[in-house]
């Protein structure tokens, strides 16, 4: 098959992208489409802005229990501070997300980083609990432009598996996120409160205004911006989730969260109340499990992208968090007897890896079909996420930090029902994407 007709069948068999003349990366939008590839720097600054709520969240993690002590109050009203900015992402994808599309890429993420400033700010200064989760949300609000219209520039730039590989590059750097941000959250604790994780976090947000101010271009060019008002937006969004196959990826996407945020809101406490562990530990525990999912996520872009269907892929790490949370609840529940940190540790290793199976392969599958729509179908994918991690994380708080069990209850919980989603509503094994685009 010719290039030109490979190009046309990525996306689900609408508009093809086109080629700049010197084989840059495949631009998806239809004729007209500015064709480009990213350099370096801004492929960095997508991965960091990416990366905005795992710094948001994971940086904050080990001070979890120092918040309760310093606020005197209690773990699931401090666990909320994560639910609360876990919602703020959600709802603001899909605020930012039709908003992009409408006015461009730039404006929209300029303003949220702005706001994302401030709000962290306001945390810092926060002298209760319940300031403290309005802040947060807030902070969750603004945070989300750079997650979501991060994916909305690549879907811009890339289609097919170029996408696919570009999401598992996207998953090395902001990988790295979760690995150093609890460890310089433990280390601030050495020498301030967790007030000044906040300080570091606005600081960030000041370095990534900058950068996108001077180094990242416009991708969306005004002939291919949506028209129309928040009717319009609610219309195109209706007729993404419309799309069987599209709302079954963001059902698999957002479970398969709910898997990841119940371990980020109840680790904390478990590993260091429950197994005596200190921050520093935690911070290295979680630190080996991010490193297990940037590992994996780069045999996927790699190795696996192109050698083996996306949808194969996709199944198998499916399959591993499932089994992985057969084990962790085993081990918590007490069937192989008094355990101590390391079975828990590696059961949870395993689980978090294999989310560099799912999570680069379910962006991909569903943002092939909507290049039409790039922002919207960016913040419907993130929304998913988002809704189902504010609700499993709030599933963990309830439940109390005496026991590890509610966590793996959920993440288990979480698991089976993605498959459920996979199976049944995406149906790959009869709506698959062309075969040279899975195989290419």
């Amino acid at each position: 098959m010719s290039q030109q007709a490979e190009e046309a069948t990525a996306g689900g068999g609408r508009s093809p992208g086109r080629r700049s003349p010197a084989g840059g990366a495949a631009v998806a939008g239809g004729a007209g489409a500015p064709a480009r590839r990213t350099g370096l720097l801004v492929t960095v600054l997508l991965g960091a802005l990416a990366a905005v709520p795992p710094m948001s969240m994971d940086m904050y993690l080990p001070a979890l229990p120092d918040v309760t002590r310093t606020l005197d109050s209690n773990a699931s009203v401090v666990q909320l501070t994560l639910t609360a900015c876990l919602t703020g992402m959600a709802l603001g994808q899909l605020v930012v997300g039709p908003m992009s599309d409408r006015w461009g890429r730039r404006r929209p993420l300029l303003a949220g980083l702005a706001a994302y400033v401030l709000a962290a700010l306001m945390c810092a200064f926060a002298q209760s609990a319940e300031v403290l989760v309005g802040f947060r949300l807030l902070q969750g609000l603004a945070g989300s432009a750079g997650i979501v219209i991060a994916r909305a520039v690549v879907r811009d730039l890339y289609d097919g598996l170029a996408m696919a590989r570009f999401f598992s590059s996207l998953l090395l750097i902001s990988s790295i996120a979760p690995i150093v941000a609890p460890v310089i959250g433990g280390q601030v604790l050495h020498l301030t409160d967790w007030r000044g994780i906040f300080l570091i976090l606005a600081a960030i947000g000041v370095v990534l205004s900058v950068l996108v101010w001077r180094r990242l271009p416009e991708t969306l060019p005004p002939e291919r911006r949506q028209s129309g008002g928040v009717r319009a937006a609610l219309w195109v969004m209706r007729g993404l989730v419309a799309d069987r196959v599209f709302t079954g990826y963001l059902m698999t996407n957002g479970f398969t969260y709910g898997a990841l945020f119940s371990y980020i809101a109840a680790s904390p406490f478990i590993i260091q109340d429950i197994y005596g562990a200190s921050p520093q530990t935690f911070s290295l525990l979680f630190g080996l499990n991010s490193l297990g999912l940037m590992v994996v996520g780069q045999v996927n872009g790699k190795v696996l992208v192109g050698r083996v269907r996306l949808d194969k892929t996709l199944g198998c790490g499916l399959a591993v968090l499932a089994s992985a949370g057969v084990v962790l609840l085993l081990v918590t529940s007490g069937v192989f007897g008094e355990v101590g940190t390391v079975p828990l540790a590696a059961s949870l290793f395993v689980m978090i890896s294999s989310l560099g199976l799912v999570l680069p392969n379910t962006n991909a599958l569903a943002l092939m079909r909507t290049p039409h729509a790039a922002g919207s179908a960016s913040a419907l994918v993130g929304m998913s996420c988002f809704v189902m991690g504010a609700i499993a994380s709030s599933l963990v708080s309830i439940a109390g930090k005496q026991s590890a069990v509610p966590m793996a209850v959920v993440q288990l919980g979480s698991a089976l029902a993605a498959i459920v989603c996979f199976v049944t509503v995406c149906r790959p094994w009869r709506n698959q994407p062309p075969q040279e685009q899975l195989h290419r």
